[in-house]
């Protein structure tokens, strides 16, 4: 059941929910290099800056295409409140992701609890 649920979650966010989403000025948005192609991807995200750091947890763990990407390259930009940082990304398979969830934002946590299937936490190091 978890592949079915993956395939259908993330056709439909590929297909309808992030290129509406990107479009929107204010949506936090996480951009890797792409691993094969060299080009930047941008991903909508939920989460929420702690001081210098950017925390999310993704709901597909390393199925995840931007994660695989963090794992080629972790050189990241997030864009938080309409501005870009520059940062590094660390995937942290040791971290609760079910306890970080809880200080993120509170829809975005809902919706990725219901929808995933291999929770990973990321914390992205920003450098400006």
């Amino acid at each position: 059941m978890s592949e079915l649920k993956h395939r259908i979650v993330t056709r439909f966010q590929r297909h309808v929910a992030n290129p509406l989403n990107r479009r929107l000025p204010f949506q936090t948005l996480l951009e890797t290099t792409g691993r094969s192609s060299g080009l930047p991807r941008q991903t909508p995200v939920g989460g929420r800056r702690a001081g210098e750091s950017f925390w999310l947890v993704s709901e597909f763990g390393y199925k995840s295409q931007y994660v695989r990407n963090i794992q080629a390259d972790p050189r990241v930009r997030v864009r938080i409140a309409g501005r870009w940082h520059h940062g590094t990304a660390h995937l942290l398979p040791d971290d609760d992701p079910i306890t970080r969830l809880r200080s993120l934002p509170r829809f975005n946590s809902t919706a990725v609890r219901a929808f995933g299937t291999d929770l990973l936490t990321i914390r992205v190091d920003l450098e400006d």
